[in-house]
C-alpha cells in the first residue's frame, strides 16, 4: 500500500488494530516494540479491507456531506425536529397500541433514540437530515419498546408488522449514520 498514508500509534497493547479516519487515512494502533515492517505487512494484507471502508466512507460523506455544524445549525435541527417528531410519534403510536411520555430531541453522538421504562422518547436532531422514512423507522423503532423492552423476535416482529422496510432504513443509518454524526461540532 505505498500510495495510502499510514499513522502508526504505538501503545501498551498486544494487538495490531486497524482505524480509517474522516480523510481516508489508516491508523494502525499497534505494540510498543512490533517492528515497523510487520505492521506494514499487515496493512498491505488488510488491503482490501481497507478499500472497502475507504470507499464506504467516500460514499456516507457524498449522501450526507462534511461539513461541520455549528451550534446554531444543531439549534435549528432541534427546533425543526420538535415540529415534525411528535406529530409522527403520535401518528405510530396509535398503530402500534401505546401510550408514551415526554419527547425529548438531543444531539447525541452515539444514539439516534431511545424509550425509558416510563414511556419518555429521545431522539438525535441529526435525524432531520436523514430520509424521511429513516426518521419515521426510528420513531417506530422506539415506540415499539413500550410493548417490548428489548430487541427479542417479538420486538422485531412488531416493527415490521407496522414499518415493513424497516431494515432497509436501519441499513441506511448502519451505512450513513457515523458520517453524519462526525458533523457534529465538539
Amino acid at each position: 500500500m505505498e500510495n495510502l498514508p499510514v499513522k502508526i500509534i504505538r501503545s501498551k497493547r498486544k494487538t495490531l488494530g486497524l482505524q480509517i479516519l474522516n480523510d481516508g487515512t489508516v491508523l494502525a494502533r499497534a505494540p510498543l516494540k512490533m517492528p515497523e515492517k510487520d505492521i506494514l505487512a499487515f496493512v498491505s494484507e488488510k488491503s482490501g479491507w481497507i478499500r472497502q471502508h475507504q470507499a464506504q466512507l467516500a460514499r456516507a460523506q457524498e449522501n450526507v456531506g462534511t461539513q461541520r455544524l455549528t451550534r446554531s445549525d444543531l439549534e435549528k435541527l432541534c427546533q425543526e425536529a420538535m415540529r415534525i417528531i411528535p406529530p409522527k410519534v403520535a401518528h405510530y403510536a396509535k398503530l402500534i397500541g401505546v401510550t408514551y411520555g415526554n419527547i425529548t430531541i438531543r444531539n447525541q453522538k452515539t444514539k439516534w433514540g431511545s424509550c425509558s421504562s416510563l414511556g419518555n422518547l429521545n431522539f438525535n436532531c441529526l435525524l432531520m437530515l436523514a430520509p424521511e422514512l429513516t426518521l419515521d423507522s426510528v420513531i417506530v423503532h422506539e415506540l415499539c419498546h413500550r410493548k417490548h423492552m428489548d430487541h427479542s423476535p417479538a420486538f422485531y416482529a412488531e416493527v415490521l408488522r407496522v414499518f415493513p422496510d424497516y431494515y432497509k432504513h436501519d441499513k441506511w443509518l448502519k451505512d450513513n449514520g457515523a458520517a453524519l454524526m462526525r458533523r457534529m461540532t465538539g
